[in-house]
């Protein structure tokens, strides 16, 4: 029986040994489009409020609404891929990103502006759980840690150039511009997936598009829980603290339904959509923990830094963006030596490590105040992406090595998830925290300039990150792997 045009087997074959490097470019330009998406329209949320007349709450639904639909679609990915195999679940998230984006663009009202950035999101989530499952599958254990470096070196200088090159391009051309960033990007990462993705799913089995269902049930359980999750904690931030409580006991009642929804469907020989025999895996479950709260503490220190800096110690936005320049460069750098390192150091000595150093760095912007050289600033967001660089090539490999071959698609989706629900958390814990920090040295950020009171709630803000970072590393040391019997 000869094997389907477009199938692993084949493709292999016909590019011989480079196969798995062009693999890994293909999915990373798909990649680098999502998580450009995610960053870079935060730049234009000031010009976009003013067009739109809207209101500071309703703007941040731009963002809200992607990372609410990146975090739930991640859980459908193991399921396309079985369904549709490689080929078909990302070319059809990339088309869902390419329509995002130009409907976002061309959009007269805000309510198509949302629908674009929840589509963008959708494709976002569904794309990047990929990646990994690739690394995993296609390289051999030697090679893995080497791939990850190469792959997140080159997904981080996304983030790092976006913002700049946005900030431009809505001072030359306004706010639309930036939506259409990502179509030169989707339509490359198109053209290469048509080259260089196979058609099977993953382990190159033959996508079986009669399978089963996808278990809505639980796709709707876990969408209601991460829905009243964050919008508890955005009402404890702004809202009424009856409201607060009660949509976090729904989200709480959402997650206990979800686990014993999927825990049924295991039992009943079913497939569900997160499968818990995942957490069996002790690497896997530290793994976890440690990808949540590094979330948290990521996305959180994401928003409050430069807030901070603006409203903290009043430099301007350009000023800023400037500022982080160097250290996204720095974190590039650092993934693609640490990546080397992966193959043949301890994973639990790698995350540790930066997780030691991202604790450090949040804990020295304590020393910051508005007389501080701005050469101090870089030097602790550099130690804190150098941190970073620890971490992103060694915490998936360490959690998922251990997986059963079977379980590698679920692994990949489930840590993604867990992720981006901790960072979607952070950011509303530290609005919360320095809310409360402020409250109490008696300091507002909307009263006149800057003064030592607001400068101090913001630094006992970075202190909470800090001693997020200590917890994880708790977690992070149960990352070794055990020793053979």
């Amino acid at each position: 029986m000869t094997a389907a045009p477009g199938s692993l087997s084949v493709l292999r074959e016909r590019y011989g040994e480079r196969y798995r490097w062009l693999l890994l470019l293909s999915v990373m330009v798909g990649t680098m489009a999502s998580i450009m998406s995610s960053t870079i329209v935060n730049v234009a949320i000031p010009d976009m409020s003013h067009y739109f007349t809207l209101g500071q709450e309703r703007a941040q639904w731009v963002t809200s609404g992607f990372m609410v639909a990146t975090t739930v679609s991640m859980l459908t990915t193991p399921w396309l891929l079985s369904r549709y195999g490689y080929r078909a679940t990302y070319v059809g998230a990339m088309l869902v990103l390419l329509l995002g984006g130009v409907g976002g663009g061309l959009a007269q009202d805000f309510g198509l502006v949302l629908a674009a950035r929840v589509a963008e999101g959708l494709a976002a989530g569904v794309v990047q759980p990929i990646p990994a499952v690739i690394i995993l599958y296609a390289f051999q254990p030697h090679e893995q840690g080497r791939a990850s470096g190469i792959f997140g070196m080159g997904v981080v200088l996304a983030p790092a150039i976006g913002p700049s090159i946005g900030g431009l391009l809505v001072d030359w051309f306004g706010w639309r511009s930036i939506f259409f960033m990502v179509v030169p990007l989707c339509l490359a990462s198109i053209w290469l997936a048509y080259k260089f993705v196979p058609v099977t799913a993953p382990g190159g089995v033959e996508a079986n598009r009669q399978g089963e269902p996808l278990d809505w049930r639980g796709l709707l359980l876990g969408t209601v829980g991460t829905l009243c999750l964050l919008n508890g904690l955005v009402s404890l931030h702004g809202g009424s603290m009856a409201e607060a409580i009660a949509l976090l006991l729904c989200a709480a009642c959402a997650v206990g339904a979800f686990v014993a929804w999927q825990q049924r469907l295991i039992h009943q020989g079913r497939k569900p959509l997160m499968d818990l025999r995942l957490f069996q895996y002790r690497q896997f479950a530290m793994g976890s923990v440690v990808a949540f709260i590094y979330g948290t503490a990521l996305f959180g220190s994401t928003y409050l830094l430069p807030v901070f800096m603006q409203l903290g110690l009043e430099l301007s936005a350009s000023h800023v963006g400037t500022l982080m320049l160097p250290a996204g460069f720095v974190l590039a750098a650092t993934i693609a030596v640490v990546g080397r390192l992966a193959d043949r150091q301890p994973t639990h000595l790698l995350v540790s490590t930066g997780l030691g150093l991202l604790a450090l760095s949040f804990g020295l912007m304590v020393c910051v105040g508005l007389g501080s050289p701005l050469w101090m600033l870089v030097a602790f967001a550099i130690l804190g992406r150098i941190g970073l660089g620890f971490i992103l090539p060694s915490l998936n490999l360490g959690a998922m090595r251990p997986l059963d071959k079977s379980l590698i698609s679920q692994g990949s989706s489930a840590i993604g998830f867990l992720r981006m629900l901790g960072g979607a958390a952070g950011v509303s814990l530290c609005g919360i925290v320095l809310e409360w920090r402020l409250l109490a040295h008696g300091a507002s950020l909307a009263a006149g300039g800057s003064n030592p009171a607001r400068i101090a709630a913001f630094g006992e803000t970075f202190l909470m990150l800090t001693s997020l970072c200590l917890l994880a590393l708790v977690a992070a040391w149960q990352l070794r792997e055990a020793k053979p019997r």
